[in-house]
């Protein structure tokens, strides 16, 4: 080695030596790196105890390689997510049945919710029991502010004292101290699909924050399927709620909407084809709710998700009790309508206006007569077919009598047309001159028919919505309140559907049959309109065809009695007689209404106007 290679070396070896001395720790850092070595020791020592402990006992323990929490750890973790309730925070699921002849309430001491609700005397389409609020992703929680802490009752476990005497009721306590609690109170009635709820909130004075004045409550239902048709039953599931001044209203059946209602409501309900699940206020009514509705139309699973979001007012009293009710069960009209004057009969949709009085003064009331004498659905059906057809007789055989009077003036009104066939006004006021002289009223076929409308459209939705036919075969339809199928397709038509319904065929066969034989029986008219009269019938075999078979079974039953009145009255209205009839009317001297004078006025004035042009 050269003197150059020497003295290079040197130097490294004097840098390595001087950073050596600066580096090393001080008395403070050595002291700090040996109680952390000494901490890892104690921690794997904690761990390999704990491991042996757990080998001896059977037990399975999962430790994190870097992090062991000990139980101390979680407890002041609790301590400050719950405070005062971190008691509550760790527990173990009991449940609670409470039961009358009606109904079967389960009650989870999680959260002190009702876990489910087994309607004893249904079934679901398929036979299965029958349950509401049965679903793992269901809400019922009471949220509070205590402390800046946000507390959910949902997440908690409450102390359960089981039934409590001969009243088939249950307590459930949340404790936050001593003399301090939430309590949860569930009374079940015997022979009632009601189920009284109460809130007892004693000693937070101190545990609610200052500030807070409510409580929110949180409700939320994901409904499965129970009926045959999913689609159907999506169709007829919403949220229905009534004000405080008695007004009921609801979220359209067939959209997605979110609603903010700015007033209290006495009770709110979550409506499913034929059962629901309402909560009524039994005090002042739920403060400015929010409600909302969502679903996937696609979902063969879910039918739809629904929730209500609302405040339950804090007085700050020592002890406040907040009463409130459930009622889980049918959509029976008269039912309903028995609970307390709360109009929960409106949830049914019988229709709007004079389709919803039909339903409330004429149907339903000659139905539950019927419906008495516990004859078969069908039957029943059949014999209301028949007195309604009597009730609309009059109207009918007016209406029938008015096309004959038509049929026979056509031969006159095919002349007029083809006279005055450039000037409307001429044509239009030679017809109304036949009409007079002849006594026959134009729209005296039309007016009996609208008339009959509101009836017609009063039964569209009570078969749908009638929960007396649910699950009641007659024939080959093995539930009237659903569609009867013959014949299943392994796909779906366009408009049509997967299956054939023999009902739905029967009434678009009699409805084209009945459309034919009423056009005959009237005044060569428009074309297109007889065109349009053929279309709707050919329509409906595709809207009826998912439809309730009830409905279907009714209009064929109105078509075939229809055409027996028609073969009645055929018999009594001779053709020759009223064309003979007619022309004595003709003779008697006609008074012209002071509509027809204008007319000859106006007439006459453009008459005079085309001359002068000439």
């Amino acid at each position: 080695m050269d003197k150059n290679s020497i003295l290079g070396l040197s130097i490294i070896g004097l840098i390595i030596i001087a950073y050596s001395i600066y580096t090393q720790p001080s008395a403070e850092e050595v002291n700090a790196l040996k109680h952390k070595r000494d901490s890892i020791a104690l921690v794997e020592a904690r761990v390999n105890a704990a491991q042996a402990s757990s080998q001896a006992t059977n037990a399975t323990t999962t430790f994190d390689s870097t992090t062991v929490v000990s139980d101390s750890v979680k407890s002041i973790l609790e301590e400050e997510k719950y405070g005062v309730f971190s008691q509550a925070s760790q527990g173990t699921e009991q449940f609670i049945t409470l039961e009358n002849n009606k109904i079967k309430v389960t009650i989870s001491s999680k959260g002190g919710k009702i876990k489910s609700v087994q309607l004893k005397d249904y079934k679901t389409w398929d036979g299965q029991p029958l349950f509401l609020m049965n679903n793992d992703a269901n809400i019922f929680n009471l949220s509070l502010s205590s402390h800046n802490r946000g507390i959910n009752t949902q997440e908690l476990f409450f102390q359960a004292s089981g039934t409590i005497g001969t009243t088939n009721s249950a307590s459930l306590r949340l404790n936050a101290g001593e003399n301090k609690y939430i309590e949860f109170v569930y009374t079940l009635p015997k022979d009632s699909y009601l189920l009284d709820y109460k809130v007892n909130l004693v000693g937070l004075q101190d545990v609610i924050s200052e500030n807070a004045s409510f409580l929110n409550l949180e409700w939320k239902d994901v409904v499965k399927p129970q009926e045959k048709s999913i689609q159907n039953e999506r169709n007829a599931s919403t949220i229905y709620y009534r004000f405080t001044d008695e007004d009921v209203d609801y979220i359209a059946e067939t959209k997605e909407d979110k609603k903010d209602l700015k007033t209290k409501v006495q009770w709110i309900g979550f409506k499913q084809q034929f059962f629901s699940s309402v909560l009524i206020s039994k005090q002042e009514g739920f403060e400015s709710p929010t409600i909302e509705t969502k679903f996937d139309k696609n979902s063969l699973t879910t039918v739809k998700e629904m929730s209500a979001n609302f405040a339950l007012i804090y007085d700050r009293k020592p002890a406040q009790a907040i009463n409130m009710q459930f009622y889980f069960g049918p959509n029976h009209y008269q039912s309903l309508k028995k609970i307390d004057d709360l109009h929960l009969e409106k949830i049914i949709p019988l229709g709007w206006g004079i389709f919803g009085w039909v339903n409330r003064f004429i149907i339903i009331p000659i139905f539950n007569f019927l419906d008495g004498f516990n004859m078969n659905y069908g039957i029943i059906i059949l014999i209301l077919t028949i007195i309604i057809r009597l009730i609309l007789l009059p109207l009918t055989y007016g209406s029938f009598k008015s096309q004959a009077k038509m049929k026979v003036l056509a031969p006159e009104v095919a002349e007029i047309n083809a006279k005055f066939v450039d000037d409307p006004m001429k044509k239009q006021q030679e017809m109304m001159g036949l009409y007079k002289k002849a006594g026959v009223n134009p729209l005296g076929g039309c007016i009996p028919g609208l008339l009959q409308l509101p009836i017609l459209i009063a039964m569209f939705r009570f078969f749908p919505s009638s929960i007396e036919l649910r699950q009641q075969a007659f024939l080959w339809a093995h539930d009237l309140s659903t569609y009867d199928s013959i014949y299943n397709f392994s796909f779906s038509i366009p408009f049509y559907g997967n299956h054939v319904s023999l009902f739905t065929l029967l009434m678009t066969i009699s409805t084209l049959i009945y459309t034919r034989v009423n056009m005959q029986m009237t005044a060569a008219g428009n074309p297109q309109m007889k065109y349009i009269m053929y279309i709707m019938p050919v329509m409906f075999l595709g809207i009826f065809n998912g439809y309730a078979a009830g409905l279907s079974y009714y209009y064929f039953l109105s078509n075939v009695i229809g055409f027996a009145q028609q073969y009645i009255f055929k018999a009594f209205l001779n053709e020759d007689k009223i064309h003979a009839q007619i022309q004595e009317n003709k003779k008697k001297p006609v008074k012209k209404s002071s509509f027809q004078q204008r007319l000859e006025q106006i007439s006459k004035e453009r008459n005079a106007q085309i001359n002068r042009k000439k």
